[in-house]
């Protein structure tokens, strides 16, 4: 079942890129108390996530603190040394966005957001989408349609705050 605004994520264990090397993370480490912005890419390194996505975020994150958010965070079904590796070569500081790798997809299964790419040769991934989570609740979600991108950018989650 696809998860749905006012629903609490559930608790899950990530793996967050960080300067030391991959530290494995909660859901709550990550969401409680604090009010995340949080997208998904398809794969890190992939066009429109590297060339759009990605960059959409880092260049509002002043915006998203104007509007409350504590923390932006990007996961894909990646292990967290591509994501550091993706952040570093797209010059994003790991203290800027939180890179959350999800090698297995156990939190995309988890919240029903995960796509068939076999036929690209990457196997299960996640949906592309974005969500406005407040101390594990989902308060906006939007999930992109397949091959678009329109509404999980950072300017139309910022115009939902």
């Amino acid at each position: 079942m696809t998860i749905q605004i006012g629903d609490r994520l559930p608790a899950t264990t990530l793996s967050q890129a960080t300067a030391e090397g991959p530290r494995p993370v909660t859901t709550d480490d990550v969401f409680k108390g604090k009010t995340v912005a949080l997208f998904a890419v398809p794969g890190a390194f992939t066009p429109t996530c590297s060339a759009r996505h990605l960059p959409g975020f880092v260049e509002n994150l002043s915006a998203f603190a104007d509007k409350g958010v504590d923390t932006v965070a990007c996961v894909s079904v990646n292990d967290a040394f591509v994501m550091k590796a993706w952040a570093e070569s797209q010059s994003i500081g790991l203290d800027e966005i939180v890179m959350l790798g999800d090698g297995n997809g156990d939190f995309a299964r988890a919240i029903g957001l995960t796509m068939d790419a076999k036929g690209f040769g990457m196997g299960e991934r996640s949906q592309r989408y974005a969500m406005l989570v407040k101390d594990g609740v989902v308060t906006q979600l939007n999930v992109e349609q397949p091959g678009e991108f329109k509404v999980s950018t950072a300017e139309y989650l910022i115009a939902q705050l």
